[in-house]
């Protein structure tokens, strides 16, 4: 997160082009400026795009402009708990109290009444500055018994998009924090094409934006009811589950992108299932906190239907000032069962 070292990194490397994966810099407007200002090609969107999707009341306004369903809200930033507690009363508890900068399971809040609204209000914000360098928070409806669907947001520099089936359904695990320990492929349902409109809205007068922006949603499936959530400006974790699929490689598409390239065609055939288990670095009996040191033993597993991304072996040390996500697994199959079965046998060959 040093933009001064990257910069000597890009400069001293004579990068042509900076791809950054989902890392600290991924949605970071500062370093896709840096990389126009020393000539490397950033692979993702503008600068631009990210601090207008970036911010979760902006992306909110952006989709209610271009009339995608938005769960009741507060419509705005409540600045005060006075103001908290009076859009509270008019959207209806149970709510959500949310840092527009937030992320990975930190500045949110559920909220049920007013006195918990009271208490969770400093907090937030505070836990939100520190964090995320803002601590400007907002309300809206809890959904409750819903799915979290993410839909395909992808547009090349030319403004063509590329559309890669229904949304990905997301099953959370019981990990605190809110962080998602399991990713899924294969979601009965759909979401619409309004969807896209998010993803594409602020690029559409820059030529020079790219790359994927996933739209996220909870889907309510005893309403059928899509209420949206945010866009995220970098390509996802869950990536490998939506490449198994479609047989779409999003890294390679992001990669022609960059590259002037547009990306035509027809949406590719979404086929089977696939699952995704992140292998986290993580001490249960601590509350998950992160577990750096070396890695004395590394059995991965592998077969028929089995991915494996990692950028770590036996005898590497997980340094303390990184994500503690060390790799990846991920199980397709022809149908649901098939996938859960190859994963379960994965996991189990896994130490």
């Amino acid at each position: 997160m040093d933009l001064k070292a990257l910069e000597r990194a890009l400069v001293e490397t004579g990068a042509d082009a900076a791809w950054v994966g989902w890392g600290f810099v991924a949605e970071d407007p500062a370093f896709a400026e840096l990389c126009e200002k020393v000539g490397v090609t950033f692979v993702g969107p503008s600068a631009d795009a990210m601090r207008k999707l970036g911010d979760k009341i902006g992306a909110k306004l952006i989709a209610e402009e271009v009339g995608v369903p938005v769960a009741p809200w507060s419509r705005g930033a409540v600045e005060t708990v006075d103001a908290a507690k009076q859009s509270a009363a008019e959207i209806g508890y149970p709510l959500m109290l949310k840092a527009t900068a937030g992320g990975g399971g930190r500045g949110i809040r559920v909220i049920t009444n007013e006195a918990e609204l009271a208490d969770a209000y400093e907090r937030t914000s505070q836990e939100a500055a520190r964090a995320f360098g803002s601590g400007i928070v907002f309300l809206e409806r809890l959904v409750t018994g819903a799915r979290h669907d993410r839909g395909p947001g992808d547009r090349g520099r030319q403004g063509h998009r590329v559309g890669l089936g229904r949304p990905r359904l997301l099953g959370a695990t019981a990990q605190p924090e809110g962080h998602r320990g399991v990713g899924v492929a294969g979601a009965q349902c759909r979401a619409g094409s309004r969807a896209q409109g998010v993803g594409g809205a602020p690029g559409r007068r820059r030529s020079a934006t790219a790359a994927r922006r996933p739209v996220e949603f909870l889907y309510h499936p005893g309403e059928r009811r899509f209420a949206f959530l945010e866009v995220n400006t970098r390509l996802q974790v869950e990536h490998p589950i939506t490449e198994l699929t479609t047989g779409f490689d999003l890294v390679k598409a992001q990669l022609r992108v960059a590259c002037g390239e547009s990306l035509d065609g027809e949406p590719p055939v979404e086929r089977g299932h696939a699952i995704e288990a992140r292998l986290n670095a993580e001490d249960p009996d601590r509350d998950f906190a992160p577990s750096p040191g070396r890695i004395a033993r590394l059995d991965l597993p592998a077969g028929p239907g089995i991915r494996v991304d990692t950028g770590v072996s036996e005898g590497d040390t997980i340094p303390a000032d990184f994500d503690s996500m060390i790799a990846k697994i991920i199980a397709y199959g022809r149908d649901r069962d098939e996938a859960l079965g190859r994963l379960r046998r994965a996991m189990a060959q896994t130490r």
